[in-house]
């Protein structure tokens, strides 16, 4: 990211060319120029400045301590004591300012609609004026290209053939779309085998870059205006980029997807014994704009985590944090416990995702989020007492006694029981329906998927438990695994006549990540250190030894850091005093990219987890693949010193 003074010459150079286009558009090195990737890209570039640039301005006439109007007009907006009257000028402007850059968003659309589903539920600062915009987003299923214009012309010019010729037929609605690409069904015409034809659109590999660099110098205006931190946006967007850029290799994901597949064929892997599969690629129908797979049918994963939330009495406006935070606040009533005075950091609870989160990074998703916002403004209206030092204290120890584990497990027992009590009755007015009221026969009929409903509920856990295993797998075994397993990405696969359970089928690997043995054996050592519960001293070291960086390199820091990472949830990550203290201790300058695409994984792992009531540690499930990792490596030092 730049500059903030280089920041303000290459937007006002920019937003200018935009609005001298007009008068060059008639020469001709111009017209020549736009045709061109390069030029194409410039453009793009320029049409988001020039919109953005009077935006700019808004911010800077009205803010900056450089501006003549605040120099002259408002000079006590630089003083200090007046911050409360510069916030209230902020927020004017946030609100003035909110709806043009999101119309800006729609007008571009592809990546920038992408940024905006990524803003909405980011743990960065987002003003609430943009992040309610943003949120809108969600619920937007991306548009999809023409099929004869630009679909089918790409295939054909790719695969060196007519489709005709390939396949018996192609489904020219997509079954899914992205700012990238989109997937089409198709039947192989030699064979007969369905399969998945995913196509990047071919200005996706100019525009993605422009778009990109425009979103990096969108990020440093927000720096410059204090919209967000300068050292969480650096690390949001050198990995927002990364993780962009990569999904353009098509040929990469390929060969990806392709080594997955192949070693989840073996039988000492867990794949098989799961019940995970992973779609097959047909290597001569693949190119650097396609890639052509096995289907495997079945509703997406996020459809079933839906029902059993439904089906366990969450309320999926606000998600899994009310289900944990009002469950929480019931145990400390029960000990006249009082909450934490409510405070603007945020806790491991509300960083924590849902399922509707996670689904924010699904293209295809038709999901809303807002749970967080409810339950803070809830809190924050409260007027809250100081307790009695005892009651206090008291309440801190049954906190400690009283685990999510054991709150997640009594909920599931009570749905249980409900349910399978329905289910009884049901059976029961079967047996007996022609001496049972009418009434009674329809609601008996109504409620007749509610034996398979209970059945699911355990299958479930198995599921969210073979997932983690599976990844587990992937990142210390193998050192290659997909470092974007939301909902989204994971199919439910039911058997025809479903008597067995259904299989999970994991799709999508455009954003894998390859480790080193080395590194594979340093995450190891850090999620051994957590699952074997070591000393403050000897995680943090673990962590230091993987590269990250903090201001005060603070042990305690590091190692509750890690804790909170890669071990289950604790009763004490719901008190907001606990975690003003944590980020008083220190803070992150530094997260090593190696590190952070597993912890990426992790996150969207536990949190489908624990939208669905379950709290796994992770280090704990890990910790077998690790100490394996780590007992590969060192048997092998050992011979190298051996024969040395």
């Amino acid at each position: 990211m730049l500059r903030s003074g280089g920041l303000v010459r290459r937007v006002a150079r920019r937003s200018a060319y935009g609005l001298a286009g007009s008068a060059a558009v008639g020469g001709t090195g111009v017209a020549i120029y736009t045709q061109t990737e390069s030029g194409q890209g410039f453009k793009r570039q320029t049409d988001f400045w020039t919109s953005l640039g009077p935006i700019v301005f808004d911010y800077w006439w009205h803010l900056s301590s450089s501006s003549p109007k605040v120099k002259v007009f408002t000079p006590e907006l630089l003083e200090e004591e007046n911050k409360a009257i510069k916030k209230e000028l902020r927020t004017e402007i946030h609100q003035r300012n909110a709806p043009k850059i999101f119309q800006v968003m729609l007008d571009l659309g592809g990546l920038y609609i992408k940024l905006g589903q990524v803003l909405s539920v980011t743990a960065l600062p987002i003003p609430d004026q943009y992040r309610e915009y943003f949120r809108t987003l969600q619920s937007n299923v991306p548009g999809h290209e023409d099929f004869e214009k630009i679909v089918k012309p790409t295939l054909e010019k790719e695969l060196g053939k007519s489709i005709d010729e390939i396949f018996e037929s192609v489904e020219e609605i997509p079954c899914g779309a992205a700012s990238i690409g989109q997937a089409h069904k198709a039947i192989l015409k030699e064979t007969g085998e369905r399969v998945i034809i995913k196509v990047q659109y071919p200005d996706a590999k100019w525009q993605v870059p422009a778009d990109i660099a425009c979103v990096g110098e969108f990020l440093q205006v927000c720096v410059w205006f204090g919209l967000v931190d300068e050292d969480s946006s650096r690390l949001s967007y050198d990995e927002f980029a990364r993780q962009f850029l990569s999904e353009l290799d098509y040929e990469m994901e390929k060969e990806n997807l392709q080594g997955v597949y192949e070693s989840s064929l073996d039988p000492s892997a867990p794949y098989q014994g799961k019940g995970v599969v992973l779609p097959r690629v047909y290597d001569q129908l693949c190119t650097k704009q396609v890639i052509t797979m096995t289907y495997l049918p079945g509703p997406k994963f996020e459809e079933e985590a839906k029902k059993q939330l439904e089906f366990l009495g969450i309320d999926m406006k606000k998600g899994i944090r009310s289900v944990v935070k009002n469950a929480h606040k019931k145990k400390e009533g029960s000990v006249g416990g009082s909450p934490s005075d409510v405070e603007e950091s945020k806790s491991a609870v509300d960083m924590m995702p849902d399922i509707d989160e996670m689904t924010a990074n699904n293209d295809q998703g038709e999901n809303t989020t807002g749970g967080k916002d409810a339950i803070q403004n809830e809190e924050s209206s409260r007027i809250i007492e100081s307790p009695p030092v005892w009651r206090t204290a008291l309440t801190k120890v049954v906190t400690n006694l009283v685990t999510v584990d054991s709150i997640f497990s009594v909920l599931r027992m009570v749905r249980k029981v409900v349910m399978w009590s329905k289910v009884m009755a049901v059976k029961s007015i079967q047996l007996v329906s022609p001496v049972m009221s009418q009434d009674w026969q329809e609601w008996a009929a109504s409620q007749e998927t509610l034996l398979l409903q209970a059945e699911q509920m355990d299958w479930t856990q198995k599921a969210v438990f073979a997932l983690l295993d599976v990844h587990g797998y992937q990142i210390l075994n193998q050192g290659l695994f997909n470092a974007d397993p939301h909902p989204g990405n994971i199919i439910l696969m039911n058997t025809e006549d479903n008597t067995h359970d259904p299989k999970i089928g994991l799709i999508d690997y455009g954003q894998c990540k390859r480790l080193t043995q080395e590194e594979r054996v340093k995450v190891a050592r850090l999620l051994l250190s957590i699952a074997n519960q070591e000393p403050d001293q000897s995680i943090a070291d673990h962590f230091r030894v993987l590269g990250i960086q903090t201001q005060n390199d603070d042990t305690a820091f590091l190692a509750e850091f890690g804790r909170l990472m890669f071990g289950s949830f604790q009763p004490k990550h719901l008190d907001h005093s606990w975690h003003r203290n944590f980020h008083k201790q220190d803070r992150v300058t530094y997260f090593p990219k190696e590190l952070s695409m597993v912890y990426r994984t992790c996150l969207l792992l536990r949190g489908l987890a624990m939208s669905l009531q379950f709290n796994p540690s992770v280090g704990a499930e890990w910790k077998h693949y690790a100490q394996a990792a780590v007992d590969e490596y060192e048997a092998q030092q050992l011979q190298i010193q051996t024969q040395g």
